[in-house]
């Protein structure tokens, strides 16, 4: 485990909205909020992939507040947005094969939902929206690390929803003096992430199938290669973000990810040991619109927001692994 750096400064007498909050990552950024003392903590949701038991915990909680509803409509999310100074926007439809396979609604969620958003929250003078992009939008750039800076053509319908956010994010700043930040998350692994479904990512499926003595799938030759970055990670650059007083830090894009490599067969490996599996992955052919490798330069985040991932893989894997032994014995 890295060396742990945590947000500064009190939650006390602040107020956020988290879209996606019955997600993977926004339920575990919700838990974070309230364990630290935030004031008001609103979730929007349509548990349309999200899922009330993430969020369950929380329902008696006195400073938390469940609203269900849509971000592709416009009034829910201005109600979402009343009395609120910081938002967080992990609401999507996640999945490169998803959004080839249906791009249309891909494209309402991520792409109209994330401008309904943008309204609302200028409408509500919302201080400060912090919003989840993705490394799917560096497309076919074979530069190793990724930098913020240099991006190719993009390979998905799902990143092109990803990236068009960035530009609205970037339109609404210089016309409206809004202060967005966008987080290009890099593979987030952790506790909450479904291992269910036919687009379930990798590690929870990995570690679901070594569980049950089940052999997963391995697309292409298992060489390609990701930053794959733990959840409370992902958390601490939201935070971090909400909260920074650096006016440099303002309306751009960061990486967001552990800045280490590792290929899809090494990740199993290490997945069958700490589970003690003898399973064998099968091989099967690669999938169309996934990049091959995937690498973050972390440094803008570490330099203007004061972001330092505290996990590495080994240390996620483990604190995941740990969680889904739980969920098997509840």
């Amino acid at each position: 485990m890295y060396e742990k750096t945590f947000h500064t400064g009190t939650l006390a007498g602040k107020s956020f909205l988290v879209t996606g909050g019955a997600g993977f990552i926004g339920s575990n950024l919700v838990e974070y909020l309230l364990k630290h003392g935030a004031s008001k903590v609103r979730v929007l949701d349509n548990l349309l992939t999200g899922k009330k038991e993430n969020i369950n915990q929380f329902l008696p909680h006195p400073a938390f507040e469940l609203v269900e509803g849509d971000i592709r409509d416009l009034n829910n999310c201005r109600a979402a947005c009343s009395g609120i100074q910081y938002i967080s926007h992990q609401a999507a439809l996640g999945s490169v094969p998803r959004s080839i396979k249906d791009p249309v609604t891909t494209h309402e969620i991520n792409s109209t939902g994330f401008l309904n958003m943008l309204i609302a929250a200028l409408d509500a003078n919302v201080k400060r929206v912090i919003y989840a992009s993705s490394s799917s939008v560096y497309g076919d750039h074979p530069g190793l690390p990724k930098q913020e800076s240099l991006t190719g053509k993009l390979l998905s319908p799902y990143a092109v929803t990803k990236k068009t956010n960035e530009l609205y994010a970037d339109v609404f700043s210089k016309v409206h003096g809004m202060e967005l930040i966008g987080l290009r998350y890099f593979n987030v692994f952790g506790p909450r992430q479904s291992p269910d479904g036919p687009y379930a990512a990798v590690i929870p499926l990995f570690i679901h199938k070594t569980l049950n003595h089940e052999v997963p799938a391995i697309d292409g030759d298992g060489e390609q290669t990701r930053d794959f970055t733990f959840v409370e990670d992902a958390v601490q650059a939201n935070v971090k973000a909400m909260l920074t007083t650096n006016q440099e830090a303002l309306n751009t894009v960061y990486n967001i990810a552990a800045g280490q490599r590792t290929s899809i067969n090494s990740l199993f490996k290490t997945i069958a040991e700490i589970t003690g599996s003898p399973v064998k992955p099968s091989y099967r052919e690669s999938r169309p619109g996934d990049v091959r490798d995937s690498l973050a330069d972390i440094s803008r985040a570490k330099n203007l927001l004061g972001f330092s991932p505290n996990y590495r893989l080994r240390d996620g894997l483990e604190q995941t692994l740990l969680w889904f032994k739980k969920e098997l014995l509840a």
